[in-house]
């Protein structure tokens, strides 16, 4: 089928056109001509996320200051932002605009990464789709959820308990990179199951790898939470670790389902 052929399973033959689920190849141009379409279809779903969100982005401001006001006013503290450029409230309702278009298109943005690897998966694989894109979605805003209502309150409490003997001027756009930091990185940790997902599918890794190397996994879990954790207290980490441990679990049942699936599938395969 053209040159670079890359081994990839198609739902229809080049012939008949039936469903059979053996293997064909695609062109590296035509994997481009895909993966561009995928990405311009994500694009546009997460721009016309961004002007709906932006048309409400004071409301979606005082949703993000809310845990902030909060802990001030508990500390009996001024509870208003501060900034130093006049273009800068603007700057953050755009900001803010993207960040929570981002977490609205996120379905669709799933379900095109779901259409560019699909050709790739079994035809029974490929009925997963709903439960993929709400799975994959559902993990991703309940990881910014996780964030706004447990994580960002407990490490901003600590930092303004610990600064008890200044007062506080805090800047708009400070806050906000702050509070995007570890919304989003929660959002993207919490698609750990996902990774391990597509992993399993593509037979980098199985249950037992993953069992086998969970004191390494361990490791590299409370190094992402010492990186995304604001603060550098042992609590606050453990707050942003326990989730990522929990979801490593979830992801070697994901791994034993799907990569067993998938090993009993090529076994019937090999023998027809």
């Amino acid at each position: 089928m053209g040159i670079f052929p890359l081994t990839r399973r198609l739902s229809r033959t080049a012939s008949g056109g039936r469903s059979t689920g053996e293997p064909a190849t695609m062109s590296f141009l035509e994997h481009l001509e895909e993966l561009r379409r995928c990405i311009f279809r994500a694009l546009v779903g997460v721009v016309l996320a961004f002007f709906f969100c932006f048309a409400y982005a004071d409301t979606i401001y005082g949703f993000m200051e809310k845990p902030l006001v909060v802990i001030l006013k508990a500390h009996h503290l001024d509870q208003h932002l501060v900034y130093f450029n006049p273009i800068d409230p603007f700057n953050l309702y755009i900001k803010l605009g993207l960040i929570a278009g981002l977490f609205l298109a996120s379905p669709w943005v799933l379900y095109q990464v779901w259409s560019f690897i699909a050709p790739g998966l079994y035809p029974r694989e490929r009925r997963y789709v709903v439960p993929f894109v709400l799975g994959t979605s559902g993990l991703f805003i309940a990881g910014g959820a996780f964030a706004y209502r447990y994580a960002f309150p407990i490490a901003l409490n600590f930092l303004i308990s610990y600064a008890h003997r200044f007062t506080p001027q805090i800047n708009i756009n400070e806050y906000f990179d702050l509070f995007a930091t570890v919304v989003l990185g929660l959002g993207l940790i919490f698609e750990l199951p996902t990774l391990i997902f597509f992993l399993s599918l593509l037979g980098v890794v199985n249950a037992h790898w993953l069992i086998k190397n969970f004191r390494y996994a361990v490791l590299v879990i409370f190094v992402l939470a010492a990186v995304i954790t604001p603060t550098a207290d042992i609590t606050t980490m453990m707050v942003f670790a326990a989730p990522m441990l929990g979801l490593y679990v979830v992801g070697i049942g994901i791994a034993y389902i799907f990569g067993k699936d998938r090993r009993d599938r090529k076994r019937r395969s090999a023998a027809v």
